[in-house]
């Protein structure tokens, strides 16, 4: 399937709500940080464009991809927040230990979000190569780091019920007729 856009990670026609009235959390690994650093500069910068202050974006490192969900956690323990992107990189190598890391972090944030009723975005990439990692970390397929950013905006509204979140459809709502 081909795409008519030129970069992967602009969001289309859809409107991406206003982030003004939100908190968000920004965890990063520092492996493959000359990955994961303009991940998060891409994150950060489309959260400001979309309204974030930035005294509302906070931010902690971890060492490690695996570390991502415990870090989702310190960070929220420490400041109220209304979603929270997970930022990392783990390249396949030569044994399977990237499949053992991108599962375990996947079913950690995931639990960690149900748990704790804050989105958290996974905003890792899981590539077969380093060239593959730069393609996606601003190179030609885009940068992850502002589709993580968007979808952290777009579920900030949703778990707040902003109507501008998006298009009922009829679902457990009902008109006044």
């Amino acid at each position: 399937m081909s795409s008519t856009r030129k970069s992967l990670s602009d969001p289309g026609p859809s409107p991406i709500p206003n982030a003004q009235k939100f908190r968000f959390g920004l965890v990063v690994s520092q492996w493959h940080d000359d990955i994961t650093g303009p991940l998060s500069k891409g994150a950060v910068d489309t959260l400001l464009e979309y309204g974030a202050r930035e005294d509302s974006i906070y931010r902690i490192d971890v060492p490690g991809t695996f570390e991502l969900p415990m870090g989702a956690r310190m960070l929220n323990s420490r400041t109220k927040l209304d979603a929270i992107i997970c930022i990392g990189c783990v390249i396949k190598g030569e044994t399977a230990h990237n499949e053992y890391i991108n599962q375990a972090v996947a079913n950690g944030l995931v639990q960690f979000g149900l748990m704790s009723g804050i989105p958290c975005v996974f905003g890792v990439l899981t590539p077969n190569s380093l060239e593959q990692a730069q393609d996606r970390a601003g190179g030609k397929h885009g940068n992850k780091g502002i589709e993580a950013a968007v979808t952290a905006i777009q579920m900030a509204h949703l778990k707040h019920g902003s109507r501008d979140a998006g298009a009922s459809i009829g679902f457990g709502q009902t008109s006044g007729g």
